[in-house]
């Protein structure tokens, strides 16, 4: 098979020719995500001159899979009869996706070539909050009646399953919409034809509301298996399907808002090569004040017991070792505790098991931390056995307080309606260096006088 950059080189020379013919070929060959990654390495004009070459059932596909920077160019740049072509092939979801990422002349533009009905359900779909189910799911599913047999459910999906989303699972409602049963396309297709629907249906359905959280309804997916999810109002009444397509990218969302918050950065919904530096800078520059600023703190620990260090100076060249172990000891537990609140695994409630169970893992890090420094110590500051046991006894108490900062910290996060992953690395790391500092120099003065 050949290589995909192969594939593009092979394009850009057809398109440097002018071979529009040979080109207009290969890209139909392909699959509409590598032509639209492909699309994405041209120039603005060259996209719009391929998009155009594109035929109108692939051209929709290949326009949802693309950035938005590029679906901006072409939305400015064709006419209006070709953008009618667009959006009334685009699935529900990907139209209002792309009208909340455009600038508002186009947005006009966009409402003006699409038909009453559509206009009618991207509006309603814009009236949900944003990162809820409401906002990410579509409208095109297929909605059986129980009274129905299976010979005329077959014959439902076949007249009217084109346009949907999917067709393998179908959900049942009745005459007011309201949900109340699930079939697949396989029990439909293996039961007798003359059976009724409201035998074989699963009334013992999974849905989400449509003011739902998007990350709740990723916990839904993971958890169940789901292929796909009806969303549901406040009335029980059926107003769209979520499917696992569209569910990865909510996941992959997630976790990259995720990560860049453990990082102590803004989230970003642009990628990295298209943000500009002055956005990069001012995604960080909040997190690295915060940050500085509440690392004065250390700095006044450390001038308070300045007197300390003139006595026993021995004591300083420890501090980076005792900060850098407890940082890395807070942050194990958070990830963690991040990573099972986030598939589900942990609650708020469970927060004494949690911390019950860090703390033992405390207790066995901190012994062998402890014992293996106290080893090396002995051997390399002979004569000095108060010292020694101050910095083991401080290190096995700062992967205790450590440990114990890292998992409740994120809990404590989820019970007042924050994101946990605020509370990662970073914040935690600053917590723990001025905790694990305080209590080095107060052993300290305990064991060796100071």
């Amino acid at each position: 098979m050949e290589n995909k950059d192969d594939i593009f080189e092979t394009l850009k020379e057809l398109l440097e020719e002018k071979n529009f013919r040979s080109l207009s070929i290969e890209l139909q060959e392909l699959n509409e995500i590598d032509i639209a990654a492909f699309l994405d390495e041209l120039s603005p004009e060259q996209v719009l001159v391929l998009f155009r070459m594109l035929p109108k059932d692939l051209s929709a596909d290949v326009f949802s899979e693309m950035g938005i920077e590029n679906q901006t160019r072409i939305v400015d740049g064709i006419s209006a009869h070709e953008l009618y072509d667009i959006v009334e092939n685009l699935a529900m979801d990907d139209a209002v996706d792309m009208i909340e990422e455009l600038p508002a002349n186009l947005v006009k533009k966009v409402l003006q070539v699409a038909t009453s009905d559509t206009r009618k359900v991207i509006n309603q779909y814009l009236k949900y909050p944003e990162d809820s189910a409401g906002s990410i799911m579509t409208a095109e599913y297929v909605a059986l009646k129980k009274w129905m047999n299976v010979s005329q459910a077959l014959k439902y999906i076949r007249d009217h399953g084109v346009d949907s989303e999917t067709i393998y699972t179908c959900y049942v409602t009745n005459y007011k919409r309201e949900l109340e049963g699930v079939i697949t396309l396989k029990d439909l297709v293996m039961s007798d034809p003359d059976a009724e629907l409201s035998e074989l249906m699963d009334d013992n359905v999974i849905s989400a509301y449509t003011t739902e959280d998007q990350e709740e309804v990723a916990q839904l997916f993971n958890k169940y298996d789901l292929l796909a999810l009806p969303v549901v109002d406040l009335e029980n009444r059926v107003v769209g399907i979520i499917t696992v397509d569209d569910m990865v990218d909510v996941m992959e969302e997630e976790a990259t808002e995720d990560i860049e918050k453990m990082a102590a950065l803004a989230p970003s919904e642009k990628p990295y090569l298209q943000t500009s530096v002055f956005e990069l800078a001012k995604n960080r520059i909040f997190w690295l004040l915060f940050l500085m600023i509440s690392s004065m703190l250390t700095g006044y620990l450390l001038t308070k017991y300045e007197d300390a260090f003139a006595v026993v100076p021995l004591l300083v060249s420890f501090i980076p070792m005792m900060t850098g172990t407890g940082g890395n000891a807070g942050s194990q537990s958070a990830t963690l505790i991040i990573r099972g609140m986030t598939v589900g695994e942990i609650r708020p409630k469970d927060f004494i098991k949690v911390w019950w169970k860090e703390i033992r893992v405390a207790l066995l890090c901190g012994i062998v931390l402890a014992g293996v420094n106290f080893i090396r110590l002995i051997i390399q500051y002979p004569g000095n056995e108060m010292i020694c046991l101050t910095v083991v006894i401080s290190m096995f108490g700062t992967i205790i307080i450590a440990k114990s900062i890292g998992c409740l910290l994120p809990i404590g996060a989820r019970l007042i309606h924050v994101d946990p992953a605020i509370m990662a690395a970073p914040l935690i790391s600053t917590i723990v260096d001025c905790l694990s500092l305080l209590l080095y120099f107060q052993i300290a003065c305990l064991l060796i006088g100071l």
